[in-house]
């Protein structure tokens, strides 16, 4: 698939694309927040909404989605979500679906604040059992593939990477996640982007976990990730002990971070020094264990 690039996005645009669409909110402040994120230009509206405009066209099936599922999942889980409130329309050279959301208060989660916290690897253990058991029946387009889809694109980046944390250690753990038993169950619910920079907090505790433009179903071993992103060796044993998850799931955990550690890595790491050091310390509590 050919991922195109939107028009340039700014506020002016933002700003009569809500004004047309959803008068109702003109006469709200308009706030740009950066950093956002690599799929949406964000932008504050007022003190209780926010505006998600897809960067590219990777992204833009996200606002549809997620208005029609997380406004369900929401009374179901621990934490909260952003719930959208509107889907706009393209419209003066903005090519795409976007959406507005409740805006969540808090602070982005960081490892300094939150790594030896038990009482956050229980509650992520919770979140994560709460969602993975949402009843609601996925399918379609909504269901992702297997840890085994990763293979080649894994093995192109452990050799890419090799010398920053050794291609023996990363193809030794690539392989015994690869050997570890499949899920062989019905695919559950899964953020799909489970990781430290998706999780807000107030008042020092988890309070909200935001960006589910990756929410699908699969395999539950790809939301573990949040362990080698977030935890240290002891707030992970907490976490899984919370989570109750068998080893070949928490094995195939570990692949999951090491492959979408690695992919962010050699994509961005260069360029951006914030994801450099996140996918490094992704990649290495993975290697650890």
């Amino acid at each position: 698939m050919t991922v195109r690039s939107a028009p340039a996005i700014d506020a002016a645009l933002a700003r009569r694309l809500v004004d047309s669409q959803f008068p109702r909110w003109a006469g709200l402040p308009l706030r740009h927040l950066s950093p956002a994120g690599s799929d949406h230009v964000i932008y504050r509206l007022g003190d209780e909404l926010s505006v998600r405009l897809p960067r590219h066209s990777g992204a833009i099936g996200q606002a549809e989605k997620e208005a029609e599922w997380l406004p369900r999942l929401a009374a179901h889980l621990p934490l909260a979500v952003p719930v959208p409130v509107a889907v706009g329309a393209p419209g003066f050279g903005y090519p795409w679906p976007w959406a507005v959301s409740r805006w969540l208060d808090g602070e982005t989660a960081t490892v300094e604040a939150l790594s030896g916290s038990h009482e956050a690897a229980r509650a992520l253990a919770g979140f994560l059992t709460a969602l993975h058991r949402f009843g609601a029946e996925p399918a379609g387009d909504l269901v992702g593939p297997p840890l085994a889809a990763r293979d080649g694109a894994t093995r192109s980046a452990i050799a890419k990477a090799g010398d920053a944390f050794g291609a023996v250690a990363m193809t030794e753990l690539w392989d015994t996640a690869l050997a570890a038993p499949d899920w062989g169950r019905p695919p559950v619910w899964r953020h799909g982007d489970f990781h430290t920079g998706n999780l807000l907090t107030t008042g020092g505790r988890l309070s909200a976990v935001i960006d589910f433009g990756e929410l699908g179903a699969g395999d539950p071993a790809l939301d573990l990730i949040i362990a080698y992103t977030l935890l240290s060796a002891e707030t992970r044993a907490t976490f899984r002990a919370a989570l109750e998850v068998d080893d070949a799931t928490w094995t195939r955990g570990r692949g999951w971070a090491l492959a979408t550690g690695l992919t962010a890595y050699t994509t961005y790491a260069a360029v951006d020094p914030r994801v450099a050091a996140q996918t490094t310390r992704q990649i290495t509590q993975a290697l650890a264990g």
